[in-house]
């Protein structure tokens, strides 16, 4: 009976302290309820799918949730970018890639919980439609369109409708007046 759970934890421990982090932004933090989603793991191991990553992030997601709900603490307190941030091969200047990070944390921070979860577990986590929705405790079609969702309303609120206010580029004499050359 415990060889799958050796296993399970040897694979994938690393993975959830990682899925952990990212969303507590504390390392002690993070070690501590990968311990507890293990724990909740074996417990409930006569439940476990074929695919393990996904049941054991749907477990430390449902512990995040009860927690964050308990503590009623603002969507600010959750960190939505881990300290690495984008990809190595990200080609833009420091200064344009901290303002992009920034625009994106911001953006995401405007989304709902259930919209930030999906992309992070498809962009984070690198998880298919169909492990995302084992994570989430829905079908994949569910899944997908959280994800179509969540993704169209991260573009809107990363490209925000033009200002009313917006300066004109043709500066134009007002009405009545008069130029001189």
């Amino acid at each position: 009976m415990g060889e799958w759970f050796t296993d399970a934890y040897a694979s994938h421990y690393d993975a959830v302290v990682r899925y952990c982090h990212r969303r507590l932004r504390d390392a002690g933090a993070a070690e501590e309820l990968a311990q507890e989603v293990f724990l909740t793991a074996w417990r409930r191991g006569g439940e476990r799918p074929r695919s393990m990553l996904p049941w054991l992030y749907g477990i430390a997601h449902k512990m995040l949730a009860n927690e964050w709900r308990a503590r009623r603490r603002a969507a600010s307190t959750v960190p939505l970018l881990d300290e690495d941030g984008w990809d190595a091969g990200v080609t833009a200047g420091a200064e344009e890639s901290v303002a992009v990070r920034l625009d994106v944390e911001a953006a995401l921070l405007s989304l709902a919980e259930a919209d930030q979860e999906i992309l992070r577990l498809v962009g984070w986590e690198q998880l298919d439609l169909g492990e995302a929705a084992v994570a989430l405790g829905c079908r994949r079609a569910t899944a997908a369109v959280r994800l179509h969702r969540a993704r169209r309303r991260l573009l809107r609120a990363l490209d925000p409708p033009p200002s009313a206010f917006a300066v004109d580029p043709v500066r134009r004499p007002a009405v009545g007046s008069q130029e001189r050359s």
